[in-house]
């Protein structure tokens, strides 16, 4: 029989955050002296960043947070029915599937995976993926959406274009979402794409077009870069923040709901002044939200941490309407709500 009430809810969520950390101070000695620890704190916003250990790969940071989240939730593996691997494509082998490797990993014998990517927009993107495949296909009552992150390997601090890549960090993120799961349900969601920003970012060298040979080895391992700066800046400065909030809105609207809403934003990290303007369009107050000066910016994982550490401080509680919002170079902007407790 069909369930008499389709709706799709968050029942369980986990994380990998690496044990080591690279301090501003740290980062402003590989700076060159182009930023003092002071600026990355005050402009950048970030005072710290998990950076990855010998053993965190991109698979096994995925694989680490999706067993985190079945154990925090004492849920069983064999329930899940899809993986979407939200884990980026700098892992420990090319051409292998995150999703795969990590259903084997936290014994998801009776699912199947995929690998998805948005860059950092891929976990937002990836619920309302979950969503839709929830409500289309009686087959599938539980999906997990996970993956870990560290591009951050590629950061050359002595490149200033690259300053908005500093706070880049490392870490993983796991999801659960099931059919009719009466909590924690997961309302409207918005995703916008800019394809005139497709190749304005990006790792320069490493592909089909410019291999790594070895004469541009050391450089091809710090070769994230802006490739073409001046086109990224005025187009973002043209769309980036009228997008966002179109996201938030529309999501909002599909949601039946407004601005005056919204009690959470679960917003991924960027630059301290860009978060206040942020609230202050959106009616927020710095407690309805979680900004991670302890973290920098883990791509995909920010919005699941956010989630945690707002639950964690009280901030979220039955009843809240959460946002999660995030931007993907590419370029990408989503939004979605939840409206947090019992249906």
């Amino acid at each position: 029989m069909a369930d008499r009430v389709p709706n799709v809810g968050v029942v369980a969520y986990g994380l990998y955050i690496p044990e080591y950390f690279i301090t501003a101070e740290e980062i402003a000695a590989r700076t060159g002296g182009n930023w003092t620890a002071q600026a990355i704190r005050e402009k950048l916003g970030f005072d710290r960043k998990p950076i990855p250990g010998p053993d965190d790969g991109t698979q096994e940071m995925g694989v680490r947070a999706g067993l985190d989240c079945l154990q925090r939730f004492d849920y069983d593996p064999r329930k899940i029915d899809v993986i979407l691997c939200i884990g980026e494509e700098w892992k420990e082998y090319p051409l292998t599937s995150s999703g795969i490797y990590i259903q084997h990993k936290i014994g998801a014998t009776n699912a199947w995976a995929i690998d998805v990517q948005q860059r950092c927009c891929s976990q937002v993107t990836a619920m309302k993926m979950a969503k839709d495949m929830l409500l289309a296909d009686e087959e599938i009552r539980s999906v997990m959406v996970v993956g870990g992150y560290r591009n951050g390997d590629f950061v050359d601090y002595a490149n200033p274009r690259m300053s908005m890549m500093y706070n880049l960090g490392a870490g993983g993120c796991a999801m659960i979402l099931e059919r009719n799961a009466n909590r924690n349900v997961l309302l409207g969601s918005h995703v916008i794409s800019d394809g005139t920003l497709a190749r304005d970012a990006g790792c320069r060298i490493g592909g089909i077009n410019e291999p790594i040979t070895a004469k541009n080895l050391q450089e091809a391992y710090r070769s994230l870069d802006l490739m073409d700066p001046q086109h990224m800046k005025d187009r973002l400065n043209e769309v980036s923040l009228p997008n966002w909030f179109v996201c938030i809105d529309k999501a909002l609207a599909k949601s039946g709901m407004t601005r005056k809403d919204l009690g959470y934003l679960a917003v991924l990290h960027f630059k301290y002044s860009m978060h206040r303007a942020f609230l202050e369009e959106l009616g927020l107050k710095e407690e309805q939200t979680t900004y991670l000066r302890d973290f920098g910016h883990l791509g995909q994982v920010d919005q699941v941490l956010s989630l945690h550490l707002g639950l964690k401080a009280g901030k979220i509680q039955d009843g809240t309407v959460v946002a999660m919002t995030a931007a993907g170079i590419g370029y990408a902007w989503a939004s979605n709500v939840i409206k947090w407790g019992p249906l």
